[in-house]
């Protein structure tokens, strides 16, 4: 059995049961599952070069696994030195296995090799059931070599989740085994 299927499978088999005693849902649809994972990462120094934002792309590629879009500026910003539908950044939308795979290297691999870890903070639900993180780091992933990159750059996620409220998804990100700090 493959690493995102050994994760989807638990889901189905571990958490949406718990989950559905612990909500008090009648129906196996209500119970609260994870739509996609967004991974963003802005480039600053690509108002001076823009090779920069091609090598974050190269990346945030191994990173997720997939090939992320480019962001634009969307107005010109002078004393930023920034014009308009120039590259900023890049981002990643992670949905179904490659999503569960991704959630997977976070939880197990990524977030314990950050530097002074003691865990996520719980705060940072939108009141809608969805989970931000930043990672000041892109370094934290295996699959970035660390002597191959020119500079560290930070890296944001954000856990969408089919949930209505933050406890209904704190207790989704928990069955994960999403390291929550008490």
């Amino acid at each position: 059995m493959s690493e995102p299927a050994r994760l989807r499978g638990r889901y189905g088999s571990e958490i949406r049961p718990a989950l559905m005693k612990e909500i008090g849902c009648s129906n196996m649809l209500e119970v609260p599952r994870l739509e996609k994972i967004v991974l963003n990462m802005g480039v600053g120094e690509a108002v001076n070069d823009s090779k920069k934002t091609q090598q974050a792309a190269v990346e945030l590629t191994a990173i997720a696994g997939q090939k992320p879009i480019m962001t634009k500026a969307r107005k010109s910003i002078a004393v930023f030195k920034l014009r308009e539908n120039m590259n900023i950044g890049c981002k990643v939308t992670l949905r179904r296995e490659r999503m569960y795979e991704f959630l997977d290297r976070l939880v197990n691999i990524a977030l314990p090799r950050v530097r002074d870890f003691r865990g996520v903070s719980p705060k940072s639900f939108d009141g809608r059931g969805n989970y931000a993180l930043g990672l000041k780091e892109q370094i934290v992933f295996p699959e970035i070599n660390y002597d191959q990159i020119q500079e560290i750059r930070g890296l944001d996620i954000v856990i969408c989740t089919s949930a209505k409220t933050d406890a209904e998804a704190k207790a989704l990100l928990k069955g994960f085994a999403m390291p929550f700090v008490n």
